[in-house]
């Protein structure tokens, strides 16, 4: 077995630092919102990196580069099209919003055969949220969502590069009574603005994943689809609530009221992992988040079960392809650390 507690004599700052970071991961962990994506969501960080909106009128066309992050889109009067290069063209009409998933190049345009200016270089975007081009005819809303970037495709890879959710679907007014206010803060000047348009846009993209999970029928979320799914999910959220418990198949097939082999691979249909795969790189994930913070690798491997730092550095150099070690110094002098490509 190479779970028990490790034990360690340390400093008062360490045992500081180690009730900050222990504070921290119940803070993710809480019993109290044993939801899985919440988890996921506080372990990223995910947080709204800006809102902007976009005033149009007359005919006009512009083109955005690709970045590789997670934006949202959404339009609330007029219509237009949103066109990837790729012959992927969608007409987008008022109430609709989207996600870009490692978001693509793209052209924004009510008039398809009209050339794209550049959409960053035409507007001052620097001195303000709001860019507007002849009119107001069309109005969209738009913005994006930062995390840490080594955890990003964790987000990134369960979404398809665009993801739609048309007006006429039956989550879409609750959708449009948040952009609505969304639109409200991100024109107005009132104290807290700020805060509040990113709060709101936190708020919208649960929405929006909640609403692609209802019209998805299981298809196209990778792991998010499985936490919607009655037995899987459950599995998931009894391996995010104890990450250091010593879960076996077995142990965790008994919990579901599945067999063995029915759990294996109705988790590996959904998931994309075996289940102990999973488990694997979730306790590297809040391992990497304890380290982050600067707790030692001994007193990380303790708090998620290991019974040595070797196990723990072979674990996490299964995933991360490098040692814990070597990834706490990387972070100390500022490094950049690199996700293993082959994983």
């Amino acid at each position: 077995m190479i779970y028990a507690r490790v034990g360690r004599k340390s400093s008062r700052s360490d045992q500081a630092l180690d009730k900050l970071a222990a504070t921290h991961l119940g803070k993710i962990l809480d019993p109290k919102t044993p939801d899985p994506l919440s988890q996921v969501f506080s372990l990223l960080d995910v947080r709204a990196a800006r809102c902007t909106r976009f005033e149009a009128g007359g005919r006009w066309s512009y083109r955005f580069p690709a970045k590789p992050a997670l934006k949202f889109g959404a339009v609330v009067q007029g219509e237009c099209w949103i066109d990837f290069g790729d012959e992927a063209r969608h007409r987008l009409a008022s109430g609709d919003c989207f996600l870009l998933s490692n978001a693509p190049a793209y052209v924004l345009a009510n008039d398809e055969h009209l050339a794209p200016e550049d959409g960053i270089a035409a507007f001052d975007w620097a001195q303000s949220d709001v860019a507007r081009h002849g009119g107001g005819e069309t109005v969209l809303l738009a913005g994006s969502f930062g995390f840490e970037p080594s955890d990003a495709e964790l987000l990134l890879d369960a979404l398809p590069r665009f993801l739609l959710i048309p007006s006429r679907s039956p989550p879409a007014p609750v959708i449009q009574s948040t952009l609505g206010i969304l639109d409200l803060e991100i024109r107005g000047t009132g104290i807290g603005a700020a805060v509040l348009t990113n709060r709101l846009a936190d708020v919208l993209l649960v929405q929006v994943l909640r609403a692609a999970l209802d019209q998805s029928d299981g298809e196209g979320l990778g792991w998010i689809n499985a936490l919607v799914d009655a037995r899987i999910g459950k599995a998931i959220g009894l391996m995010h609530a104890d990450a250091a418990h010593p879960w076996t198949l077995d142990a965790l097939a008994g919990a579901i009221a599945m067999s063995r082999s029915a759990f294996s691979k109705r988790f590996k249909s959904l998931v994309g992992l075996a289940p102990l795969d999973y488990l694997l790189r979730w306790r590297m994930r809040l391992a990497r988040d304890q380290l982050r913070l600067g707790v030692s690798v001994s007193a990380t491997a303790a708090r998620l079960g290991y019974s040595s730092e070797s196990a723990f550095g072979h674990a996490f150099k299964r995933v991360y392809g490098q040692a814990p070690k070597r990834y706490w110094r990387r972070q100390a002098t500022g490094e950049k650390f690199l996700i293993n490509p082959n994983k």
